[in-house]
């Protein structure tokens, strides 16, 4: 691997593609090569740099991922669960075998064909991208596993009126750590919402609520309540640059890596924290 990274975009026509793109400009290792989008795109033929906001690059949105796999080492993914995982399955027996994804909303389903088209190629997947994010998980992973026998956890996201999963891949990788810390599967434990007369909240459950309005990037808090007080754990996203920086730092690591599957935790070097 050169010290220069080829590097393309799938969702490149997106708000988090149209970042990717910017944020791939500062980095003095990376090169943009090839930009992919949807079949059924109006922006198809267009300059991917020119429709970010920069000077035109020569690279054009396609839909052409053949191509697109052949001119790069690393591809980045903002778009749907549907197209990741076709992005990952035609990787075999191209130029490109590492794939950095930060696609959410998957079914269980669609989460297990992800992971076994990765089996073959680097996968680094992360639910968010930002190195404050990713030191909060770890903080409610040790938080939870600490404080246990009658303390409640909920967690609460608000983002804006467009984004269409829910609660967000940020929440579930947060309520995943929260069930790491007390041991327990979070499928079996997770309210995802609440309404009408039911029964009392039950001991050991994580709760979830999502807010969605206006122009908000990403809000995030982990709330872990006793009967005496509570424990709030937060991040704001004031800007969606900072998920683009870093998935295209995560995009560096992970050039050249074995294959197998990795996470941001990697990236930042706080696995075991």
């Amino acid at each position: 691997m050169t010290n220069q990274i080829d590097i393309g975009v799938l969702g490149a026509d997106g708000r988090m593609g149209g970042a990717i793109i910017r944020a791939l400009k500062e980095q003095p290792r990376a090169n943009l090569t090839a930009a992919l989008t949807a079949k059924s795109s109006p922006n198809l033929g267009k300059d991917a740099s020119e429709l970010a906001g920069l000077k035109p690059s020569g690279v054009i949105l396609t839909a052409d991922i053949q191509a697109a796999l052949g001119a790069c080492d690393v591809l980045i993914d903002f778009s749907q669960p549907g197209a990741a995982i076709d992005a990952a399955l035609a990787m075999h027996g191209t130029r490109c075998h590492t794939f950095v994804t930060g696609t959410t909303g998957y079914t269980e389903t669609e989460e297990k064909a992800l992971r076994a088209a990765g089996d073959n190629i680097t996968l680094l997947k992360s639910g968010n991208f930002s190195l404050g994010v990713n030191m909060l998980e770890a903080l409610v992973e040790l938080a939870t596993d600490k404080l246990r026998a009658g303390w409640d956890i909920e967690i609460l996201e608000m983002h804006h009126k467009h984004k269409v999963d829910a609660p967000s891949g940020t929440a579930i990788m947060l309520g995943e750590a929260a069930a790491k810390g007390r041991g327990v599967d979070l499928a079996e434990n997770q309210a995802l919402s609440r309404e009408g007369r039911g029964d009392p909240r039950p001991e050991g459950q994580i709760g979830f609520a999502a807010l969605r309005g206006g122009g908000v990037i990403g809000q995030h808090e982990v709330r872990i309540a006793s009967e005496l007080e509570m424990i709030t754990l937060g991040h704001d996203a004031f800007d969606r640059s900072v998920f683009a920086q870093g998935a295209v730092t995560a995009a560096i690591w992970a050039a050249g890596k074995p294959k197998g599957l990795y996470d941001m935790k990697d990236v930042l070097g706080i696995k075991s924290l």
